[in-house]
């Protein structure tokens, strides 16, 4: 962590939802001047700590202690579409005073509003500028910008109040790429304390420091690039650098804990071995002991004083081994709580297959809702991967959705020559009211009870998890039974279309995800922001839409042209 003095101080915090399910319990933590990036798993409570911070969460029990005035970017957001976008940035009175006294209405109440703001304007028009926003007016509503723009309006507002603690929770949800480049700008740029929750791996290697927080794991291993060890910290730990340099330290980390298991477990068999080698050497001696009694062949006084050593000494020595078996299996149990819990799905699904050549879809003239369209003839053929990218509001999903049959063209022609799935971002292919396996069963009605357990355990759904209801699933966890019940279903997809994918999906998932997809061998199809995750499914061609017309570029302009 930084030697600067400390910005935010939690002490001793507890918090609990209200049915009883704790997410904090004497959590000790606290953020310096600097970036630091705050990961964990999905349910880990970094959202929680961001709100307890800010004060729209109250503490079970602790405090919490902030240097200045704090700026919140939440994870969703809402605002009123009737509202200007001077409102939005909060420079509305300001603004309006400084026209007053343009106007000669020399009011002392007015120069009170401005006090030394006098280029809030043009900070305003510079800010949205640097956003990307510079096309939109101060005299504009909220309702005639789009999503993405939204939400780079409040972080204008944010960045124009100046605040010492600036918490942003993953800000790139549902930004372009041309957005995104925005905003890791801005994120780079700034210079005071800022704590930012992400899956972001670009934005994420942007911080000076990563908090990586632990649920219910009590006092957590801490690190840091240089050179290992450190000091622990509740339930936060520490690395210095970027996620990059994190993800390195996490490999060597997870090297040394395999390690430790295979000396444990190796320890645990020799403890076993001299303790049954030490049970059979006792009982020789007893059987021994029990013969020279019965032949007399000593005194008897000599004989019991005999028996009594024997006995003693064989106790002392059992429970001396018995001790060293229970060390070396608590040291076993140390070891592998070590290593982390980050399973990966492992499928087959040789029935996805697509023969390289066969034509899977074909888009004639198409013409969709809200004025997309494809010109002329596209064919998608064999086992390509397409990454579908375009700036936010383009006619992505529009597309998407169009394939899938959910929306009707209004002329043109969408032909699927093999089975396809469709897995939209709001993940409505689940029903709440049932468990995963039957959501998978509904996809696969001829699909026993038992193949679609041992193939859901696979999903990393075993036992008891396979008869949890949708509804009580964390996001991770939900976005794994749509993956499953699309990839298990019958008859099998050979087309596979995935609309943002990524989106609110902690690290192990979307390492998770894409294990699977590496299992996948039909077409797939895949509209994302997140470049790393795109990249890492080996796209085979890249489509854009943009101007309402699809349009196929070259990898190495992706960056500039999305």
């Amino acid at each position: 962590m930084s030697t600067f003095p400390t910005s935010i101080t939690c002490t001793s915090l507890s918090f609990a939802w209200p049915d009883g399910t704790a997410v904090f319990d004497g959590l000790q933590v606290a953020f310096g001047p600097g970036r630091t990036g705050l990961v964990g798993v999905n349910g880990s409570g970094k959202s929680t700590l961001l709100k307890l911070i800010t004060g729209e969460l109250t503490p079970a029990d602790g405090t919490v202690r902030v240097a200045g005035e704090v700026g919140y970017l939440p994870q969703s957001v809402t605002l009123d579409t009737a509202l200007r976008v001077d409102e939005a940035l909060g420079i509305a009175a300001t603004r309006a005073a400084l026209h007053a006294i343009e106007a000669g209405d020399a009011t002392q109440e007015h120069f009170d509003v401005v006090g030394d703001d006098w280029d809030v304007e043009e900070r305003a028009l510079a800010t949205l500028g640097e956003l990307g926003l510079g096309h939109i007016e101060l005299d504009r509503t909220i309702g005639e910008v789009s999503g993405g723009e939204s939400v780079l309006l409040r972080l204008a507002a944010l960045l124009l109040r100046r605040p010492d603690v600036l918490l942003l929770d993953e800000p790139t949800n549902n930004l372009d790429l041309y957005a995104r480049r925005r905003l890791y700008a801005a994120v780079e740029a700034w210079s005071g304390v800022m704590v930012v929750v992400s899956h972001d791996r670009e934005l994420l290697d942007l911080v000076d420091q990563i908090a990586d927080l632990h649920r219910g794991k009590g006092a957590a291993r801490s690190a840091s690039v240089e050179g290992g060890g450190g000091r622990r910290v509740g339930e936060v730990t520490w690395y210095g650098g970027n996620f990059s340099a994190y993800e390195a330290v996490l490999v060597g980390e997870q090297e040394a804990a395999e390690r430790m298991v295979r000396v444990a477990e190796a320890d645990l068999k020799k403890q076993k071995r001299e303790l049954v080698d030490a049970q059979v050497k006792l009982a020789r001696r007893k059987r021994y002991g029990q013969k020279m009694f019965e032949q007399k062949r000593e005194p008897k006084i000599v004989m019991g004083a005999r028996k009594r050593a024997a006995q003693e000494s064989a106790g002392k020595h059992r429970i001396m081994h018995e001790e060293r078996l229970a060390e070396a299996k608590e040291r076993l149990d140390d070891a592998v709580d070590a290593v982390r819990d980050d399973d990966e799905i492992r499928v087959d699904l040789p029935y996805t297959a697509v023969p390289p050549g066969r034509t899977v879809l074909t888009l004639e003239s198409l013409e969709m809702r809200y004025g997309a369209r494809v010109d002329g003839v596209f064919d998608l053929r064999g086992p390509e991967r397409i990454a579908l990218i375009g700036r936010n509001g383009a006619g992505k999903t529009t597309l998407l959705r169009t394939i899938a049959g959910e929306l009707d063209a209004v002329s043109g022609d969408t032909r699927a020559h093999v089975p396809l799935r469709f897995l939209p971002q709001r993940l409505d292919v689940l029903d709440d009211e049932l468990t995963v396996a039957e959501n998978v069963a509904r996809y696969a009605p001829a699909a026993t009870n038992n193949r679609i357990r041992a193939r859901l355990a696979r999903f990393l759904f075993k036992g008891a998890k396979a008869d949890q209801r949708a509804a009580t699933l964390s996001g991770g966890e939900r976005f794994r039974a749509a993956l499953a019940a699309l990839l298990l279903a019958e008859p099998a997809p050979q087309l596979l279309m995935l609309d943002e994918p990524t989106n609110n999906l902690d690290m192990a998932s979307v390492r998770q995800l894409t294990t699977a997809l590496e299992a996948y061998e039909g077409a797939l199809i895949v509209a994302s922001h997140d470049m790393p995750f795109l990249e890492s499914l080996g796209i085979t061609r890249w489509l854009i839409l943009e101007g309402g017309e699809l349009k196929e570029i070259a990898p190495e302009t992706v960056g500039y042209s999305a």
